[in-house]
């Protein structure tokens, strides 16, 4: 009996103990979410004062723009106004002289004033020529938002990255576009392209030419109508030799669609993502100073996946196709989606 009850002793202190250690980390966890929470209040705070700010100087220019047109454009009109007002005057005094020499009823009398008439009337006749400029009211109309949203393009970052691929990496297989921002898995033979440490000999994958260490940036990759593709960031010093697994700990932060219709982050073990409708367009944003790299459905930027992690080193943009089939299947490309404002 004394046995037994000092088991059910320990059994409760074990459970004691597992209970405190949930509850010390339910109290941690719940800090750390009051304290996020207040940090991203700021960061969204942050955001919005800035496009505010920016939309309110956007609008003051376009206003200070649109008197200055109105302006310019009302002084034309009023000297215009008064400079024919003037020559109105004047052709309204000749024609009325000319009513009353014409009402003379001596004809002596009226060929004897022709002549000095003629010379009268010369400083009274005047041709309009009217040449009026529409007010430029296309600038202010049109599509005013679309307009004002690409005005402010310029000032919002991070954007799409005109990201290019690095021929050098590229496996034989891959075929690149002339301005490198196209890859395809190519059918046919291997490439006859020189072998170096650099090339990815076995995986069908190429890397971006840029290497990030610091910073945020951002980039959208066009997936559609494929089947298979892996994409994400590879350390720079990463093995592109033999077999590779695609995983943090080989240096390879990536998702993958798969088996035609599914999608996973590339962990260890895999993670599933919860992808309602198939992706046509994946955007990728690196903050490398915060450990931050995170997928979005880049049509409507909802939320993929996050990696968290404490970069060591050289990042590279990673892309790889997936290798097509003769039956039609993930012969289309992937795609830098470059955005050109």
């Amino acid at each position: 009996m004394q046995r037994e009850l000092k088991e059910q002793l320990q059994a409760l202190q074990d459970s004691e103990r597992e209970h405190t250690e949930a509850l010390h980390l339910l109290k941690r966890q719940l800090a750390e979410t009051k304290s996020s929470t207040k940090s991203l209040r700021t960061t969204i705070g942050e955001a919005f004062e800035r496009l505010h700010r920016l939309l309110r100087e956007r609008q003051k220019a376009m206003l200070e723009e649109l008197e200055a047109d109105t302006a310019r454009t009302l002084t034309d009109i009023e000297q215009k106004v008064q400079r024919y007002s003037q020559q109105l005057r004047k052709v309204q005094e000749g024609a009325q002289i000319l009513q009353e020499r014409l009402a003379e009823t001596d004809r002596h009398t009226f060929l004897a004033g022709v002549a000095s008439l003629s010379e009268r009337l010369k400083g009274k006749i005047h041709e309009t020529n009217l040449t009026y400029e529409d007010f430029p009211t296309s600038k202010y109309t049109g599509p005013l938002q679309y307009t004002i949203w690409k005005s402010l393009f310029q000032d919002i970052h991070p954007v799409p990255a005109a990201l290019t691929l690095d021929p050098g990496t590229a496996h034989q297989r891959l075929i690149l576009s002339d301005d490198c921002t196209i890859v395809a898995y190519g059918n046919l033979h291997p490439q006859p392209l020189q072998d170096s440490p650099k090339r990815f000999d076995v995986e069908v994958s190429v890397l971006g030419s840029e290497a990030f260490s610091s910073g945020v940036h951002y980039w959208e990759v066009v997936v559609a109508e494929k089947t298979q593709w892996v994409i994400g960031l590879a350390h720079e010093a990463a093995s592109r030799k033999g077999s590779i697994q695609i995983q943090p700990s080989r240096g390879f932060y990536c998702i993958v669609m798969h088996d035609g219709n599914q999608y996973s982050a590339c962990t260890e073990p895999w993670t599933r993502l919860n992808v309602r409708d198939k992706l046509d367009k994946v955007g990728v944003f690196l903050d490398y100073d915060q450990g931050l790299l995170i997928f979005y459905n880049a049509d409507d930027m909802s939320w993929l996946y996050t990696f968290r992690e404490k970069f060591p080193g050289k990042l590279c943009s990673y892309f790889s196709p997936g290798q097509s089939h003769a039956n039609g299947k993930n012969v289309q490309p992937l795609r830098i989606n470059t955005v050109r404002i």
